[in-house]
Parts: structure tokens; C-alpha cells; sequence
């Protein structure tokens, strides 16, 4: 600070002065520092409720995916049951048709036995 005691009156109304006109620019406003302009708010909310459809979209399409593949596999299921059962049936038949054969075999077999042996 300066020495007060051997200045004359000039010097002390211009420290004055030096000193008013630094609190008053310390009290001056300063410039703002406006931020960049963003989305307004309606925006924003417009984006996440269009991210949340996406979302729900995607879960029920993956639900719709999940159930078509669970009732697929359960079609695809009563077709191999049918399909085995099926050819279950085929092979007794098969068998019945055998046994009906062999025993025509042996009927004819007895009458020519028959025959031969009058």
C-alpha cells in the first residue's frame, strides 16, 4: 500500500478514485457464458419415447418368436409321435400279413400233402 503521510491531495483523490473504480469492477456483471443450445425438452422426450417403443417392440417380437418356436417344436413333436405310431402300425401288419402267409403256406401244403397221399 502506498505511504499516505507525505502525499498531497491529488494523489490521495486518485488513489480514491483508483480504488472506487476497482470495486465497482469487481462488482460489474460479467459476460454470461451462454451453453450451446440442446435439445428442447419436448425433443428429448419425443427420443426416449421413441427408444422405449424400440425396446417394447423388440421384446414382443422376440415373445411372438419364442411362442411360434414353442409351438413349432410341440407340432413337430405330435408329428414324430404320429409318425412312429404310424409306422408301429406298419410293421404289425407287416407281421400280420407274414403270419396270414405262412399259414396259407401250410394250408396248402397239408391239401398237397393230402392229395399226394391218396
Amino acid at each position: 500500500m502506498r505511504d499516505l503521510k507525505g502525499s498531497g491531495l491529488t494523489e490521495r483523490l486518485s488513489a480514491a478514485a483508483e480504488s472506487k473504480a476497482a470495486l465497482l469492477a469487481k462488482l460489474k456483471p460479467k459476460p454470461t457464458v451462454t451453453a450451446p443450445p440442446s435439445a428442447s425438452r419436448a425433443e428429448r422426450r419425443e427420443t426416449e419415447l421413441k427408444a422405449v417403443r424400440k425396446e417394447r417392440a423388440q421384446e414382443k417380437d422376440a415373445a411372438r418368436t419364442a411362442a411360434s418356436d414353442k409351438i413349432a417344436a410341440a407340432a413337430a413333436a405330435v408329428a414324430a409321435s404320429e409318425e412312429a405310431l404310424l409306422a408301429e402300425k406298419r410293421g404289425a401288419r407287416k407281421e400280420r400279413k407274414q403270419l396270414t402267409k405262412a399259414e396259407a403256406q401250410s394250408k396248402r401244403d397239408a391239401r398237397y400233402a393230402a392229395r399226394k397221399a391218396r
